[in-house]
């Protein structure tokens, strides 16, 4: 596997993780089909960039005035917590949660740990399910 192709699958992975389009898992399939012994730091590639992304966002979140402590959304937030990070990987939703993660100052840690976990296991699935296929 080469650093640009990995290079590639990071950027991709990044940016998947913003506003901007990224299509970080057609690039993981592409890449599963050339070589498939090389999965794990595939998905591991694929996983550090999303996560990197998905920070950038809760950073950005955090440059927003904090919210005041009432209302339905702020309830709902806190019902959920960091843990709703689970979800950050799915399309333009997974993007809003990590916004609001940081724009209610959530702590890094927790964000951190569920943010990877569920970008991970997404990428996970994803292998997985592929290998099976190929």
């Amino acid at each position: 596997m080469t650093f640009w192709l990995l290079a590639g699958l990071f950027a991709s992975a990044f940016l998947s993780a913003t506003l901007l389009p990224g299509n970080s898992e057609a690039v993981l399939l592409a890449l599963l089909g050339q070589t498939q012994r090389d999965w794990l730091l595939l998905v591991l590639v694929a996983t550090v960039g999303n996560v990197l992304g998905g920070l950038l966002t809760v950073w950005l979140g955090r440059r927003l005035p904090a919210p005041q402590r009432q209302g339905r959304l702020y309830g709902l937030a806190e019902r959920w917590g960091p843990v709703s990070l689970l979800l950050s990987w799915v399309p333009v939703a997974g993007d809003a949660l990590c916004g609001l993660a940081g724009w209610l100052r959530w702590s890094w840690g927790a964000v951190c740990v569920w943010l990877a976990l569920g970008k991970a296991l997404r990428y996970l699935l994803l292998a997985g399910l592929a290998l099976q296929l190929l």
